[in-house]
């Protein structure tokens, strides 16, 4: 038997995409319990579970796509599209992270693996049948980042509050259908690529990412009124400043069309960060109540 080659293996994996996965902090930080002992091992497990299951349904996906990839000028250079890894051995691996990832979920109690279980089936069902249908494959992907931000609340039994599951869900949605609009505006609905592109427009996709992130904003907002600090200064209030910024930032990307891969931008654009980076802050000062 050959062996696999390594690096070919790890590029498969796709580990840039496991930026995505620090949304299992999202719950803990705000609650302000991520730095409990247990809290902090429940929100590990989620976050390596999900690498290892987001990378089994990555192989699974382009096992799957290998012929719509080769005729797509980047996804071309993919391991499996590039027949650096047969689709066979692709599958298999697939299997054992797949496996590794419930066995590590279950660690954290029947929650976690029940969102872990939940995600599977549903971004495996995506992989496979409903990515060529419009409005489910963008919602699929959806709910791919939404479970990642439930992860962490089900791994360390903290409640998750509707405006969380608001300003999740509708942040995703931005996300991916600004992923979308980025792929039409660069690849054209006749590139052979992705199907469901052939029956979308641009209008309709800058008028989804558009009302995606009109209702991210004002879940976020209400959140962050409901939720006024004991400190001195009304920091939940004051986060919304740069929430906004970052969301300004990004939607400036989809609109160049350039946001076809998001976890491109995050590791690319240092303005971006930085807003993040200040977010990030403020609202830990309004968690700690300074």
């Amino acid at each position: 038997m050959t062996p696999l080659p390594l690096p070919a293996l790890v590029r498969a994996l796709r580990p840039k995409q496991w930026v995505k996965n620090v949304l299992v902090l999202a719950v803990p930080v705000a609650a302000g319990r991520l730095g409990d002992p247990e809290v902090l091992l429940g929100t590990v497990l989620a976050g390596v579970a999900f690498c290892l299951l987001s990378s089994a349904v990555y192989l699974v996906n382009d096992s799957v796509d290998v012929e719509a990839d080769r005729r797509h000028p980047v996804k071309r250079l993919r391991p499996i599209a590039a027949g650096e890894i047969s689709v066979g051995a692709a599958r298999g691996v697939s299997a054992v992270l797949a496996l590794a990832g419930l066995v590590l979920a279950a660690l954290a109690g029947w929650q976690l693996l029940g969102v872990m279980i939940g995600y599977l089936v549903l971004q495996l069902g995506y992989s496979v049948w409903f990515k060529h249908e419009p409005v489910l494959d963008i919602l699929l992907v959806t709910s791919g980042f939404v479970l990642r931000a439930v992860a962490g609340g089900a791994a360390s039994d903290i409640y998750v509050s509707q405006w969380f599951l608001l300003v999740a869900g509708f942040g995703s949605l931005f996300i991916v259908s600004g992923k979308r609009y980025s792929e039409l505006h660069t690849l054209g609905a006749e590139s052979g690529t992705r199907q469901s592109l052939v029956r979308y427009s641009a209008t309709y996709l800058r008028f989804v990412w558009g009302v995606a992130a009109g209702a991210t904003l004002l879940a976020f907002s209400l959140w962050a009124f409901e939720n006024p600090s004991g400190g001195t200064l009304p920091w939940a209030t004051i986060s919304i400043a740069p929430f906004v910024a970052g969301v300004l930032r990004y939607a400036v990307d989809i609109d160049a069309g350039t946001a076809a891969e998001p976890e491109d931008i995050i590791w690319a654009d240092r303005v971006l960060q930085g807003i993040g980076v200040a977010w990030l802050v403020i609202v830990l000062l309004g968690v700690l109540d300074v």
